[in-house]
């Protein structure tokens, strides 16, 4: 082989290389945008599901408040002294 064809394979050696190398950062691209996109998808249901549980937080709160007023009545009720039945 001459120096000029070495010089020709080496030079198509290098563009195949890089090519193979645009390729595939192409691919990895693709991937990358695809995980993202999930992530995204991902981070939208767990944002929901803190909304949720923050809802959900709320009204047991809130019963608990009307639980403890209730009870705080029953007390009164059954300390309440006995009355005698009509009649």
């Amino acid at each position: 082989m001459t120096r000029q064809h070495l010089t020709t394979a080496r030079t198509l050696g290098v563009a195949i290389v890089v090519a193979l190398g645009l390729a595939s950062c192409a691919t990895y691209d693709d991937d990358f945008a695809r995980i993202n996109s999930r992530l995204d998808q991902l981070d939208t249901q767990v944002q929901g599901a803190a909304r949720s549980a923050e809802s959900a937080n709320q009204s047991a709160q809130q019963a608990n408040q009307r639980l403890d007023q209730l009870e705080s009545r029953v007390q009164q009720l059954e300390s309440a002294p006995r009355r005698s039945p009509r009649g």
